[in-house]
């Protein structure tokens, strides 16, 4: 009996564990992003060849998981295709590599979690969202999102006093320091001010690919499907925006070393393995259930970083940091009291709905939407 409860426990606890995995597996992302600009490869090579590597792992997903439930391809799709392509894929990965470079992986980790906020900011904009500000759950998602903006603030102008958790002699970054036009050190305030620019611009760029890519659900609800157009897309983009800027044919070598590392890993891994484990984990519990998580990606770049790259953390770093995460909660919690609201009304108009039917109504949300994590 007691061995019974313990595989139940374990089993209610899985897509928490997978969720951790997940998030684990994004803090390795960045992590290889920067080693790789600091061995001196380009940031536009890494970008492509990641989505090559993407698009290897998730065309075959599309094909064996969705070949008898995909609807016929129309241009209109092919065209939301090449939009999420450009938002989600190829804009928005080398706008965020370009600020990780300036930077560093806390920053640019941090500056990620402010993509729900301005998905909600977006969404009012376009009607798709209501500022509600006359209940708690508009209140709190306006307030969340001050909060973000807030945050971002207090990391880009103000740094404050380092702060020295712990002392490690491992610093993976020296070797490659030579190669990189990118230092690697604690960056100046015009890197500081540029990389936050940009940063923004990575996270406005993809908050637009949420809004484009639930009106493609829409019309091409197979998520494997729509993911795999996308990387295609993406890589196409990326690889023609590289060749035209990038006239060292050598930066595309890529051997057994840290490079072939990382675009290996960030394809495969980062997004492949990713996709299949968050797309069961929202099945399993849903998307604002994901979403809770992506703070630990954070936290766990933080340490990270201080442990193998020798990333100094400063008092304005981590008091971002909070707001920003703080911020992502109250957008989350809003949205959760509204979506919950929602199910009430709805479960009143229609009592012969069952559960289920409830549950997709309410999935169906943009600023929910789980495929966000696909790419990050």
């Amino acid at each position: 009996m007691a061995v019974e409860r313990a595989c139940k426990a374990l089993h209610g606890l899985k897509p928490a564990m997978l969720m951790v995995v997940v998030q684990l597996s994004f803090a390795g992302v960045n992590v290889f992003y920067k080693l790789a600009v600091t061995d001196g490869m380009s940031l536009r090579v890494i970008v492509t060849y990641r989505l090559i590597f993407a698009a290897a792992v998730v065309v075959p997903l599309a094909l064996i998981f969705e070949r008898n439930s995909r609807p016929k391809l129309t241009w209109m799709v092919l065209f939301q295709a090449f939009l999420c392509g450009i938002f989600g894929g190829s804009l928005f990965q080398n706008l965020y590599i370009e600020s990780l470079a300036l930077t560093s992986a806390t920053f640019a980790s941090a500056m990620i979690n402010l993509v729900p906020a301005i998905t909600f900011i977006l969404a009012v904009s376009f009607g798709l969202e209501k500022l509600s500000l006359g209940t708690i759950a508009g209140k709190a998602k306006v307030l969340g999102t001050l909060m973000g903006i807030g945050g971002a603030m207090l990391l880009t102008f103000y740094r404050g006093a380092e702060i020295n958790i712990w002392s490690t002699h491992v610093d993976l970054l020296n070797h490659g320091q030579h190669q990189t036009g990118h230092s690697a050190a604690s960056p100046e305030s015009e890197n500081l001010l540029l990389g936050s620019i940009l940063a923004l611009g990575s996270c406005l760029s993809y908050a637009s690919w949420l809004i484009i890519q639930t009106k493609m659900s829409e019309r091409y609800p197979c998520h494997y499907s729509t993911a795999a157009l996308m990387c295609v897309m993406g890589a196409i983009q990326s690889a023609v925006f590289a060749l035209c800027m990038e006239s060292d044919w050598s930066q595309w070598k890529l051997g057994w070393n840290i490079r072939l590392l990382t675009v290996s890993y960030t394809g495969i891994v980062g997004t492949g393995l990713v996709l299949i484990l968050i797309a069961w984990c929202v099945h399993m519990r849903g998307p604002l259930y994901v979403s809770i998580f992506n703070p630990l990606m954070l936290v766990s770049v933080a340490i990270m970083g201080s442990l193998v790259l020798d990333e100094k953390l400063h008092l304005g770093t981590i008091l971002g940091s909070v707001l920003i995460v703080c911020g992502l909660y109250a957008v989350l919690w809003g949205k959760r009291k509204e979506t919950k609201k929602q199910t009430q009304v709805a479960s009143c108009s229609y009592p012969e709905l069952e559960q289920s039917a409830l549950t997709d109504i309410v999935n169906t949300s943009p600023a929910d939407h789980h495929l966000h994590n696909t790419i990050k």
